[in-house]
């Protein structure tokens, strides 16, 4: 398993090796020492899953407030999504910035969102499948959101004139400002991930389908 940083501190894009053979490809996806290692001290302790059955279909931005705070890794099992993490740390010197990646059921590719980030993401295919472990259990009551398309983030979802199809609940969320506004707002801060040297693979920013791994340095 490698992992890549951003120029974003916090979010981790996780790459499984993949092993191919005549019969398929078999990979490990996930190791409870590795992932430790990369992110320091987060327990998963619950896996969500959704079906996305129309194409261009965006659910976001979501998040829990303190103290039920989630950080999310999050992969692809069918289909393909632009994922996108929002910086919503109030001391960060990114705070306001995003993220955005393809996840694939080709790649692999697997994407730490830590607590203090807002997230989201645009299906590409129908039927697109999305599972994610989380840090912290669900809690109605810190579950909160920021409007997907709010101008302040300027978020580019590609979707040129195509209209995304987008839930009740996510269509009520507040914008950036107003949530900005809110005290509870002020309880995320910054934490240090210690990143080991030899496991570094450069840093990257708004990356989309195009990626690649980075050579190690």
């Amino acid at each position: 398993m490698q992992f890549d940083r951003f120029d974003i501190e916090g979010p981790l894009l996780f790459v499984p090796n993949q092993h191919r053979d005549p019969r398929g490809t078999f990979a490990e996806t996930f190791r409870e020492d590795e992932f430790a290692a990369a992110i320091g001290d987060a327990t998963l302790v619950q896996e969500n899953q959704s079906v996305s059955a129309p194409v261009n279909t965006i659910r976001g931005l979501h998040f829990q407030v303190n103290p039920h705070a989630q950080g999310k890794l999050v992969r692809v099992t069918h289909g393909a999504i632009l994922d996108v993490a929002v910086d919503i740390r109030p001391d960060s010197p990114t705070f306001g910035k995003h993220i955005r990646i393809e996840l694939s059921d080709q790649n692999w590719y697997q994407l730490w969102v830590p607590p203090g980030f807002a997230h989201g993401f645009r299906t590409l295919v129908p039927d697109t499948t999305v599972v994610y472990k989380v840090s912290d259990y669900y809690s109605p009551e810190h579950d909160r959101g920021i409007a997907w398309n709010d101008p302040d983030l300027a978020i580019d979802w590609q979707l040129g004139r195509m209209v995304p199809v987008i839930s009740d609940k996510d269509k009520t969320h507040p914008s950036f400002a107003d949530w900005q506004n809110k005290t509870e707002s002020r309880g995320f801060m910054m934490e240090e991930v210690a990143i080991p040297p030899h496991q570094h693979h450069g840093a990257m920013t708004d990356i989309a389908s195009d990626y690649q791994p980075l050579q190690a340095s």
